[in-house]
């Protein structure tokens, strides 16, 4: 193709147009103004916005940042501020936080007045996301044996025989379904050894594709792909402490393989490095399924199994130890009565005799939100009856019975309706005002935490702290 067949405006717009889709860089271009006049679509789905979203709006009224002058598109325009690989925090418009890494520049005309701003920017939201949640030092554990609630001979065997294993630095493996409590257990083990005072550090195996779970376990050397730097993994940091993995059986086998290496040998190698590294790191591992059948799967290398299970501990379901529904009741409603400033006594002797009858397939942590979601529903009630319980645990078929007998009872009592009920309105702002300040606590009164947990902008939010006075 000639040069000059392209050579017109409508071409070289057409071009500059498709580059900015392809290229694998966020793109975001504001004139003096601030107003976006440049966004490509690789900023928007860095941003999770569309592109209409945020072409021609002013960049304050629809990102959210801790201060203004925080955002390096800001800096460039008013001070001329060059920013290389500078990491940036900030919401978007639906409360969601995002975390980049920036190269910004002032765009200036040709008397060196700045008439705008450009931000070319890489993602690394989920990787700064999983390095706050998982990284655990001494004083972030929450619990101990003592926050294991239950008399029944089977949670009580298990809880001893865990404390048995705090002598040591065997390997651990904690076998139970889905919401039974296993990471209770593994900082409880941890907490009670003489590892205590290092670092616990917690990974789930499902989380992550395999290509970026190994780096994030064994590090990385510089330059070992394109865009890697050098990063020590969760190994290393463990270093002297413990590390959980969690849902090991979602781990593909040639990770499973490294895994068997570091224990057997007490040596990690970074990704692309040549070098091994000594480390002194307790594992322990969890599965939600049996061991055998994971291994008859091929979900879990046989080798693992057995270096991993040299302690195995069987956590048992719910429905298996019922006898201590009534004291994890009584936990749930202590704690959610300090988080909503309520004063819930119990659960009525119907609600009771349901929990007894369900088979719990979410375990404790099912029970845990059945509380939870009933003293939202909750006016001045100082008991938790049936037509509190959340409605997709009403209306399972056991229940069907239960609620129909309800109803019956009410029709043969009918009451002064005016009485027995408030106005949806205000019932709908009663019960919003109370979850907005259960949100606010748990964030220690923090606007843009409380905005993005509710998936809200920080605007809407504060709207409606004015509203309700809180």
């Amino acid at each position: 193709m000639q040069l000059d067949s392209i050579n017109n405006s409508a071409c070289v717009d057409s071009i500059f147009r498709t580059l900015l889709d392809v290229i694998e860089v966020g793109i975001h271009v504001i004139d003096n103004n601030g107003i976006t006049i440049i966004y490509n679509c690789k900023m928007a789905e860095i941003e999770g916005m569309s592109i209409a979203d945020v072409a021609n709006k002013d960049l304050l009224d629809v990102f959210m940042f801790p201060d203004e002058r925080d955002s390096t598109l800001i800096q460039a325009l008013r001070e001329g501020t060059k920013t290389k690989n500078a990491k940036q925090t900030y919401f978007n418009n639906k409360g969601k936080e995002i975390t980049t890494i920036n190269d910004t520049f002032p765009i200036y005309n040709k008397e060196g007045k700045i008439i705008g701003a450009i931000e070319m920017a890489r993602d690394i939201t989920n990787l700064e996301r999983i390095i706050r949640e998982n990284i655990l030092h001494k004083g972030d554990t929450l619990y101990t044996f003592d926050s294991i609630i239950g008399k029944s001979d089977c949670i009580q065997e298990v809880v001893e025989n865990s404390k048995r294993a705090t002598r040591t630095s065997s390997s651990v493996l904690l076998v139970g379904e889905t919401g039974t409590g296993k990471e209770l257990f593994a900082q409880s083990i941890h907490n009670g050894s003489q590892r205590s005072s290092k670092p616990f550090i917690s990974q789930n195996c499902a989380a992550l594709p395999d290509n970026l779970i190994e780096g994030l376990l064994f590090g990385t050397k510089k330059g070992a792909f394109t865009g890697s730097i050098e990063r020590p993994g969760l190994f290393e940091q463990a270093q002297g402490g413990t590390i959980l993995l969690d849902e090991i059986n979602s781990l593909d086998p040639a990770l499973q393989a490294k895994l068997l290496r570091a224990i057997q040998e007490k040596t990690i190698r970074r990704v692309g490095d040549i070098k091994d590294k000594k480390i002194d790191v307790r594992i322990i591992a969890t599965i939600n399924e049996d061991p055998i059948d994971a291994i008859s799967n091929g979900k879990l290398r046989k080798d693992l199994y057995y270096r991993l299970g040299v302690v195995s501990l069987f956590i048992p379901p719910l429905r298996e130890r019922k006898e201590d529904i009534s004291l994890l009741v009584s936990s749930f409603i202590e704690k959610y009565n300090y988080l909503f400033g309520m004063k819930v006594k119990g659960i009525s002797d119907e609600v009771y005799e349901l929990f007894w009858e369900y088979d719990w397939p979410g375990n404790v942590r099912e029970l845990e939100h059945i509380i939870e979601g009933a003293m939202n529903l909750l006016d001045d009630e100082d008991l938790i009856h049936f037509s509190h319980l959340p409605v997709p645990f009403r209306k399972k078929p056991q229940f069907k019975d239960t609620g129909l007998s309800l109803l019956a009872t009410k029709q043969s009592n009918p009451k002064d309706e005016d009485n027995d009920f408030t106005k949806l309105e205000d019932y709908m702002e009663s019960a919003e005002k109370s979850y907005l300040e259960k949100v606010l606590l748990h964030h220690d009164s923090n606007i843009s935490k409380a905005a993005k947990a509710l998936g809200m902008s920080r605007q809407s939010l504060q709207y409606r702290l004015k509203k309700y006075n809180l």
